[in-house]
């Protein structure tokens, strides 16, 4: 398999594209959000599952990024709706913690069989090829834990050692400092002219917010998000409408159905679109 950070782009890049992993890298509609299901199901005594459409309104709100607090405050969100006060909940989170993972791993921690091992991929290492190729520079940042995050990257996708920030690495987003840490790790790899514009490209209100309060803090370079539509949220025109749009609100200049949708042309008018902003 070819290696896509083999090519080393010139010192002259144009920009520095940053993507999350989840509902952009892979389609963890039957994985992530599974067993994000499977654990509030478990948790509330088999009373209560959430619908991906109740996952992406908690999602919605911008700081549910990590599933196992999701998975948590759902369970929490439940109860209360009985009537319960969250002090009288017996919820030990290293325990809800244990059970998310054993479906989405997998009971043995060694031998990964859980939903992660079905996750189809939402690009091709030929398209990173061709975004290096064109002498854009690119990495990860994504709330998925490393072990994960590694998986898909170097065991699916056959990267080598790609710039990577995941769970462990950063605080979680909207905070933008596993971005930021991101792009200092991209520019110390390679060589890098002055500010160039950065892009995030992610697929939840979260995402956006991050890029949204890294143009906050550090307005002396160009941040643009791009948005991208998972595919659970394609199943309906209304539902692909309406998830663009919250998008849209939380800051994405832009909205595609597929990462690849977002070539090395897209990237160029992005970029000259944003500096005649």
């Amino acid at each position: 398999m070819t290696n896509p950070t083999a090519t080393t782009p010139t010192a002259n890049s144009s920009a520095i594209v940053v993507f999350d992993i989840d509902g952009v890298v892979r389609d963890v509609g039957g994985s992530y959000r599974r067993a994000l299901a499977d654990t509030v199901e478990h948790f509330t005594g088999g009373a209560y599952r959430p619908s991906s459409i109740e996952i992406d309104d908690l999602k919605a709100e911008g700081i549910w990024n990590n599933d196992w607090e999701g998975s948590q405050e759902l369970v929490y969100r439940y109860f209360e709706a009985q009537g319960q006060e969250r002090s009288q909940i017996a919820l030990d989170y290293d325990t809800l913690v244990a059970f998310f993972q054993s479906r989405y791993r997998g009971p043995n921690p060694e031998n990964w069989t859980g939903y992660i091992c079905t996750e189809p991929l939402l690009l091709q290492p030929r398209y990173l090829e061709n975004l290096t190729e064109a002498g854009i520079l690119w990495g990860f940042f994504s709330g998925a834990t490393r072990g994960s995050a590694t998986y898909v990257l170097e065991k699916r996708l056959g990267l080598q050692s790609p710039v990577l920030l995941a769970m462990e690495d950063a605080p979680g987003k909207p905070d933008p400092t596993g971005l930021v840490a991101t792009i200092e790790q991209i520019k110390q790899r390679y060589p890098v002219v002055g500010e160039i514009s950065v892009i995030y490209v992610g697929d939840t209100v979260a995402d956006m917010y991050t890029i949204e309060k890294a143009k906050a803090l550090y307005p002396e370079r160009r941040w643009i998000g791009v948005g991208i539509l998972p595919p659970h949220v394609q199943e309906t025109g209304e539902r692909r409408t309406a998830y663009e749009e919250i998008l849209k609100e939380a800051g994405a200049v832009v909205v595609f159905s597929n990462v690849e949708q977002l070539n090395a042309d897209q990237i160029q008018r992005l970029v000259i679109n944003s500096s005649h902003a």
